[in-house]
């Protein structure tokens, strides 16, 4: 086949650096895509509100898949343009089970538009300094669907709950990780990056194997399994790195840039 029709990315530790930003290599590679014609896909486990600053540094080009796969938002109009939530009824039946069996944890929740936390819920990163967050009362929190629902165990292995939640959850939501910490992010159950993806490449006649998919980390294991070329950073997370057909370098080293750099024909003038 030629150059890939889709490129699906996602952003922390994969084509974002390890500050968050955008490199100037990496957005030039982003416009090579689009040049050549191909579609350009962020998938994310950020919510819509952690978009803007990426949206501004690739110049509002391309379409983000956000909260691994539950919402579709268009960069260029900043608008969610499709969703998939979790009924207030799952939610609070998932929420009863985890508190019952794991009572250490705490909750959070990230609706289409801003987000709500029990007040014990230790915040990290960009929800600090966020607009919109609020705690709530738990009975609050599972008052009205919402896009994901997070659960934080203040000391396990990311991976050991993963499975404790999946055996106590898994009928209800679609559970995984992404955040380094012992956090689990539950979607509506079967929502995953690659439902989203296949959706979308299916709405532009894409096949699977005309896409390439970049990732770090155990939420992004779906989409790399259907894409038909999938690469993992170096800097990946051990599962990730199992799973894929390749591997670049890190993502604080342009890894997926260097990629598309020989894909869509322009090498990067250090490398030339």
């Amino acid at each position: 086949m030629g150059s890939p029709r889709l490129v699906a990315t996602d952003l922390d530790g994969t084509a974002l650096r390890s500050d968050g930003t955008v490199s100037p290599r990496t957005a030039e590679a982003f416009a090579l895509v689009e040049r050549a014609g191909a579609t350009l896909v962020f998938v994310t486990g950020r919510p819509p509100r952690w978009i803007h600053p990426v949206a501004g540094a690739v110049r509002h080009r391309g379409l983000a898949i956000c909260a691994n796969g539950a919402l579709v938002y268009d960069l260029h109009t900043e608008r969610i343009v499709r969703s998939h939530l979790i009924d207030a009824e799952v939610l609070e039946e998932a929420v009863r089970r985890l508190r019952e069996k794991i009572p250490e944890l705490t909750f959070s929740v990230e609706y289409e538009g801003g987000f709500a936390h029990e007040v014990d819920f230790r915040l990290d990163g960009l929800d600090l300094a966020a607009e919109g967050g609020f705690p709530v009362e738990t009975v609050t929190l599972t008052s009205r669907p919402c896009a994901k629902l997070l659960a934080l165990h203040p000391r396990m292995d990311p991976d050991i709950l993963q499975t404790a939640v999946q055996g106590l959850v898994g009928d209800l939501v679609t559970p995984t990780h992404s955040s380094g910490r012992a956090m689990i992010e539950m979607s509506a159950r079967g929502v995953t990056k690659a439902s989203a993806l296949a959706a979308l490449a299916e709405g532009r006649d894409i096949r699977a194997a005309e896409v390439i998919a970049f990732g770090d980390m155990p939420n992004d294991l779906p989409m790399l399994r259907w894409a038909g070329i999938s690469y993992a950073v170096a800097n990946a997370h051990t599962e990730v790195l199992a799973a894929v057909d390749h591997v670049t370098a890190a993502n604080d080293d342009d890894g997926v840039a260097r990629i598309l750099e020989t894909l869509y024909g322009q090498a990067h003038p250090a490398h030339r």
